[in-house]
């Protein structure tokens, strides 16, 4: 939602200014300079990145637009989670883990949560990381450094879509240039003609590059910007497990685990101890 409204904010300062000064709308209305700078830059972005990327890129970017981020809830929710697992290994052992595991969407425990569900990165490095711990034979700090190998490698994928599109936001005064160039060389061809059609023209122009500037630093690098922190707090859930599991591969009891999780949630979302004790001992 603050996206959409720092969106309108932005417009509405720049055409408000611009109404203020005396600018005449209709001088920005050039569907030639629009075409030219939307067309290449979306061209630029397609050539820029594969499928994948892509598809990130229009999933964060809805997921932005909707205001959708990680809450206190939600990191309720993956303690739960955790508590409810760590609690299970430790009473019936941990090859009762096994059936949750191998199949999370038939778990009685997992389809509990479909929102964590709903995120398989994170339900994959969990499942695969209990994998190991039921299968033995590895120390506690091999396992944490497993686990950290498996945060990085998540932490660049989800900076890629930030990347790229950061990269087509630098490019964006560039292709201005392009229209704007393109605006005088069919100045240029009109150059003997009124000097009120030849000062159209050169607006039109002009238009080109204010078009590029614009969208650049008042749509583009801020929505970038808003896609690389909630890469970074994407990732923090995966910290968070990743401090539960290690802290029972060390032979913690499940509350504790879940104490070492709690810590390395955010401040901003991070619940208190007893909130989240009488959540995830709630109905246990």
């Amino acid at each position: 939602m603050f996206v959409i409204i720092g969106f309108a904010v932005v417009l509405l300062s720049v055409l408000g200014g611009f109404a203020e000064a005396g600018g005449p709308f209709l001088v920005l209305v050039q569907p030639a300079e629009f075409i030219i700078i939307a067309g290449a830059g979306l061209g630029a972005l397609l050539a820029s990145a594969p499928k994948n990327v892509l598809q990130k890129i229009l999933a964060k970017t809805l997921a932005a637009l909707q205001g959708k981020t990680i809450t206190k809830a939600t990191y309720l929710s993956v303690l739960k989670l955790l508590y409810e697992l760590l609690y299970m290994a430790q009473k019936e052992g941990l090859i009762a883990l096994e059936k949750h595991i191998e199949s999370p969407a038939e778990s009685a425990i997992f389809s509990k949560y479909p929102d964590i569900l709903a995120h398989g990165e994170l339900v994959a490095f969990m499942t695969d990381t209990f994998r190991m711990v039921i299968i033995g034979g590895i120390a506690s700090h091999d396992l944490e450094a497993l686990m950290e190998s498996d945060i990085d490698t998540q932490h660049n994928e989800v900076k890629k879509p930030s990347q790229v599109l950061s990269k087509i936001g630098d490019t964006m005064p560039g292709l201005g240039i392009v229209a704007a160039v393109l605006g005088i060389v069919i100045t240029m061809q009109a150059i003997d003609g009124p000097a009120g059609e030849i000062g159209k023209k050169v607006a039109a122009a002009l238009v080109g590059t204010f078009l590029g500037i614009l969208l650049c630093y008042g749509f583009i690098q801020p929505l970038a910007s808003n896609l690389d922190i909630s890469g970074e707090k994407e990732i923090q859930v995966f910290e968070v497990v990743k401090n539960a599991i290690a802290a029972f591969a060390r032979g913690f009891s499940p509350l504790v685990c879940v104490e070492f999780a709690r810590r390395s949630i955010p401040a901003e979302t991070r619940p208190e101890f007893a909130e989240m004790e009488a959540h995830v001992k709630e109905k246990q």
